[in-house]
């Protein structure tokens, strides 16, 4: 039994209580929806990627057999804008001739069945005034945006302490385009009732979706419908408003009839963003004993023609380590490419790829252990703030990883470990991921038969929010796990904060948390004035709850069952509402710290055939205050395993000449298969965050962080051989 204000909040590691849904195949993701008279869309995209639309010839297509529209720039109606958020939308589509990147939509083909909608879209014919394109980062033409987040950080003087340092390292890094595709292909399913839009969709903001649907459509909020009771993946893919989506709403009210949209899968890789490529250089000074006293990080990174995409890469290094020079910048290049969006730990994952690797190469030029220039050059306080954090146990992640892993047993010379044919490298990376949290909303309500709802306009892509959410609400409100259910996905409900970012389970949770000390409060105030009631006059710090019951602390028999309050009041339910919303640092004194980590790798290479293998990876995580272990586990494995991915795999090739995504197939875009992942191994430290009530940090992000620079810096403790350059590839280790 626990009291309302200081609830356990520990997470035991209960199996998904939506896993039986998604076994058995009830689970319903958005692909499984429909409507009476279903019709649907197809897509046609340009075969350029920069220029103007000569000619469209859509009559073939218009006389197709079951074709219901076919809406170009000529015919489609002026859209509105979304809102200028920091997950801005792309412009709306088909309101111009102009092509900014290959595989634009130039069109939308409507029928009555997908095969038919297909069919027809490849009998529309366009022709280009084409321009070469911008593709690539130096190209002098391209449009350079400095500091366009505005996070660009100076603190004393980088250049001059570089000067007179008495150890300096530089060194350019550079990171491939990646494409987030999760397995399940992005569905729209719009349907127009008047000025009523119900729409089923792959987003990781119902919320954000709703607003940007309204305000192009030029109608009320309130009447906008968002449903995304389950996501199929995301990783980043579903933040935005994609154009694909405003299109089946646009297709749905042209035809007046619902419309459904699937993306093909080289659609998902034009269509719905990725992983900016990056080019940085770092540079460090160090004294000889290894004290830092100059860093500087400057990041180059890709973007599309149009919109914005907030993705700082260097910001990190401020405050990384205790350094007192540090000078961080970034900037983007506009490009012809596809809309650059979040992935997996964004901007932290090629950020720390570089400023890890430099640090490890800095280490044998000093000839001192990797770790120990880490610990050395701790930050024990916020750099950049000069606040305490509001948690951090990343010396602890050092100290227990390194002796999980057997650190201790690395020889430090590169080539010294070997085992037959295979050379064996250990590698490490210290890694972070930014604070972030938006505001949030939830309610609870309690009904007569002892069971509880709670509910917030949120999405779980995965993670597991709707079993962490469930446990949690059970918790604060004394009630057995089975006997709450946690309900999302539907803009109906109180506004939800976005699924991204590792922000989803403080603004949720510290919501949820609101929601039920009100709700506890709504029965104490119900029974105020009840003189036979024995928790009369109690106020909400002197009662705990447990056992579907309301006692007075310390005086469990003193007290009264939920459903006996609402009986003895004539009451079905009860409900309240919570609230939750970011602090401030400087009003609590403290420095929000998102999670920490530490990775140790163990790889070994064949040197004669190229082969690099992840043989294992310990990762011990502080992400604070863990709901649920095994839900948690699962995250840092899966994070690991899309940093593996990045590490060695994924390259989103553009060809050179055309702008085409070169391979936009699961069959030529390479990813981590079960060969591939290796023993892991997964601890958590540290202790509840401060800056939230519930003490949670997220740890959606953290898994991805810091694997490339552990692969690269173990790939040259094998050989030998510093890589620069993700993903590491056959051809860079022969």
């Amino acid at each position: 039994m626990t009291t309302v204000e200081q609830a356990r909040l520990v997470g035991e590691g209960v199996d998904r209580v939506d896993g039986p849904l998604k076994v058995t195949g009830a689970a319903r993701y958005p692909n499984d929806f429909g409507f009476p008279e279903l019709a649907h869309a197809a897509l046609v995209r340009s075969t350029v990627a920069a220029g103007r639309i000569s000619r469209l010839d859509t009559r073939a297509a218009q006389d197709s057999p079951g074709v219901l529209a076919v809406i170009t720039h000529r015919n489609a109606p002026t859209l509105g804008r979304a809102p200028d958020t920091f997950l801005s939308a792309p412009p709306p589509p088909l309101q111009d001739d102009r092509i900014l990147h290959y595989g634009q939509y130039v069109a939308v083909v409507v029928a009555g069945t997908a095969e038919e909608a297909t069919a027809a879209a490849r009998r529309v014919e366009a022709e280009y005034e084409s321009t070469e394109p911008v593709l690539d980062l130096h190209d002098p033409r391209a449009e350079v945006l400095t500091d366009p987040f505005e996070t660009d950080s100076s603190r004393g003087d980088a250049e001059a302490a570089l000067a007179s340092a008495e150890v300096t390292f530089e060194a350019t890094y550079t990171t491939a385009a990646n494409t987030n595709n999760p397995l399940g292909l992005f569905t729209t399913v719009a349907a127009w009732d008047g000025d009523a839009l119900t729409v089923h969709d792959s987003t990781q903001w119902p919320g954000g979706l709703r607003a940007a649907l309204a305000r192009v459509f030029g109608v009320p909020e309130s009447g906008v419908r968002v449903l995304v009771p389950f996501v199929g993946g995301g990783f980043g893919a579903g933040l935005r408003v994609w154009p694909h989506v405003i299109l089946a709403a646009l297709a749905a009210r042209t035809v007046d009839r619902p419309v459904k949209l699937v993306l093909t899968r080289p659609e998902m890789f034009t269509g719905i963003g990725h992983r900016t490529a990056t080019e940085q250089r770092v540079r460090i000074g160090a004294t000889r004993d290894g004290r830092l006293v100059a860093l500087g990080h400057e990041s180059t990174s890709t973007l599309q023609m149009e919109g914005d995409n907030f993705e700082p890469c260097a910001s990190g290094t401020a405050y990384a380590y205790a350094c007192p020079n540090v000078a961080t910048r970034d900037r983007q290049v506009r490009l012809n490419v596809t809309w650059c969006n979040s992935m997996r730990a964004p901007g932290e994952a090629q950020g720390n790829f570089a400023l890890e690797s430099a640090m490890d190469e800095l280490s044998y030029e000093l000839g001192i252990d990797p770790l120990e220039l880490r610990l050395r050059n701790y930050a024990e306080i916020h750099p950049q703030l000069g606040l305490p954090w509001s948690s951090k146990a990343l010396r602890e992640c050092y100290e227990v990883g390194a002796e999980r892993f057997g650190w201790s047993r690395r020889p430090p010379e590169p080539g010294s470990m070997r085992e037959g044919d295979w050379l064996i490298g250990y590698g490490l990376a210290g890694v972070s991921f930014f604070w972030f949290q938006k505001p949030c909303q939830a309610t609870a309500t309690l009904r007569a038969d002892g069971t509880a709802l709670v509910r917030s306009a949120v999405t779980d892509i995965g993670t597991g929010t709707y079993t962490v959410m469930t446990q949690l609400s059970a918790e604060l409100l004394g009630l057995d796990l089975p006997r709450v259910t946690f309900e999302l996905g539907d803009t109906e409900l109180p506004p939800g904060v976005v699924a991204g970012g590792s922000g989803l389970t403080a603004g949720l949770g510290s919501a949820i948390h609101a929601a039920c000390r009100n709700l506890v409060q709504a029965f104490l105030d119900t029974v105020r004035d009840d003189p036979t009631s024995p928790l009369a006059g109690c106020a909400a710090g002197e009662v705990s709850v447990g056992r579907g019951r309301i006692h007075r602390t310390g005086s469990p028999e003193y007290g009264e069952s939920y459903t006996d309050i609402l009986a003895a009041h004539g009451l079905p339910e009860l409900s309240a509402r919570g609230a939750s919303a970011p602090n401030d640092p400087q009003e609590l004194g403290l420095a929000p710290a998102g999670a920490f980590g530490a990775r140790f790798v163990e790889v070994r290479v064949d040197p004669e055939l190229g082969l690099l293998r992840v043989a294992r990876v310990v990762s011990v995580i502080d992400a604070g205050r863990i709901l649920n272990e095994k839900t948690a586990t699962s995250q840092i494995i899966g994070g690991t395993v899309g940093g593996i991915g990045m590490a060695m795999f994924e390259d989103t090739i553009t060809d050179p000449g055309s702008g085409r995504i070169a391979n936009a197939t699961f069959g030529d875009y390479l990813i981590p298969v079960n060969a591939d992942v290796p023993d892991m191994q997964v601890v958590f430290v540290g202790r509840p965050d401060r800056f939230n009530p519930i003490g949670v940090k997220g740890v959606g992000e953290i898994g991805l962080v810091g694997m490339g620079a552990a692969i690269a810096n173990a790939v040259h403790h094998a050989t030998g051989r510093r890589i620069r350059s993700l993903p590491i590839t056959i051809d860079r280790l022969l």
